[in-house]
């Protein structure tokens, strides 16, 4: 058995000595006594992770989710192994607010290239619906013609026969008919986030209660932080179990309100890329549906310049996050254990390691000023 050494493993205290099967599988994680002069190859005290889980992408590649095709199942394959060589080992695909047919005929391919999986791609999960059930003075970018009432029906409309495939629902919980499509979506085990939404405290409270357990993009497309109004930020803190996603690129939310959420809830904040369709494509112009989308420094806004989204990979924002906050375990954590925490895939990094090949993995070194990663070997 081969065997690491002075190993951190982020969310988790201490060093850690890590042992390899013939295989290169990690069969064995231990914790180190304090002083430990254990035998193995040292780390040095660099990290090991599992790769990132994005529960918030919109496309890449010029493609975007809602829109594809059977055509476009290639390019989507593409995309996978992209995703992948930028460290990113599962995603949540999300489909913004769009028709139902156009809804449908994506989740159809996108359960194409689910069974198309293999060693190298970036693994698909559920996908992340994310609309239409969205407050219309929050719906930022989404198409207002497309929002809908919530409602069972609606619901059915959308999602009847892709239940399964299905990780992830975001919506405003305050619109009428809310409750029963929170309680439908629990029922099937999908997953509930808070955005787009006018959710007072008192209201997200009431949300949370339901069994809504997650924050689409903090602070942006609802109520922000006030001392005399705390909107849903302040209930999903003190709530003491909501998961807080955050878009890490310093645009969206000041690189100062990013430290403070992470202070806050240190287990809690989900890093997400919230990238686009221009994800891997050079900066400038591009479609996204019917609109152009201006693509500069990462960020990409529309023509009346509302914020959209980024280009970013979801690794540069751990990076990001850890200059900001001086913090790199946290950061890590934020893109690699946490959101896999959150989908039911293990509940701390140990346990998620076990039985990955170790090239499959993330090995992080650096201090915070300049994290940086690369798999494991």
């Amino acid at each position: 058995m081969r065997w690491l050494t002075n190993v951190r493993l982020p969310a988790s205290p201490g060093r850690w000595r890590l042992g390899l099967d013939a295989g290169g599988r990690l069969c064995s994680l231990e914790p180190l006594p304090d002083g430990s002069t254990a035998s193995g190859d040292d780390w040095g005290g660099d990290w090991l992770s599992p790769g990132g889980v994005d529960l918030q992408i919109n496309g890449g590649l010029g493609l975007a989710f809602p829109e594809l095709t059977d055509a476009d199942l290639p390019r989507l394959l593409e995309l996978l192994e992209l995703l992948w060589r930028d460290g990113v080992e599962a995603i949540a695909p999300t489909l913004v607010t769009c028709g139902v047919p156009e809804l449908r005929r994506a989740l159809a391919v996108l359960r194409q290239a689910r069974s198309e999986h293999r060693p190298g791609r970036c693994r698909l999960l559920g996908a992340h619906l994310e609309g239409p059930f969205l407050a219309p003075a929050r719906r930022g970018a989404h198409p207002s013609q497309h929002l809908a009432a919530p409602s069972a029906a609606a619901l059915e409309e959308r999602i009847g026969g892709f239940e399964n495939e299905i990780a992830l629902v975001t919506l405003a919980p305050e619109l009428p008919g809310a409750d029963a499509v929170i309680a439908e979506l629990r029922r099937l085990g999908i997953l509930v986030s808070l955005g787009h939404s006018e959710a007072n405290e008192e209201q997200a409270h009431g949300a949370f209660t339901q069994g809504v357990g997650m924050l689409t993009h903090s602070f942006n497309a609802m109520p922000g932080l006030h001392h005399r109004s705390p909107g849903p930020i302040a209930a999903a803190v003190l709530e003491g179990s909501v998961a807080l996603g955050l878009i890490a690129d310093g645009v969206h939310v000041a690189p100062a309100m990013a430290v403070l959420l992470q202070r806050l809830a240190p287990q809690r904040v989900v890093l997400v890329s919230d990238a686009l369709a221009p994800y891997g494509l050079e900066e400038g112009l591009h479609r996204w549906d019917e609109r152009v989308l201006i693509v500069e420094n990462g960020s990409c806004r529309l023509e009346d310049g509302t914020l959209a989204g980024v280009t970013l990979p979801l690794l540069e924002g751990v990076r990001r996050l850890a200059l900001w906050s001086g913090d790199a375990d946290g950061a890590i954590a934020a893109a690699t254990v946490l959101p896999r925490r959150l989908i039911g895939e293990g509940e701390g990094c140990a346990s998620q390691l076990l039985g990955q090949p170790l090239g499959e993995t993330l090995r992080w070194s650096g201090p915070a000023a300049d994290l940086r990663w690369r798999r494991a070997a």
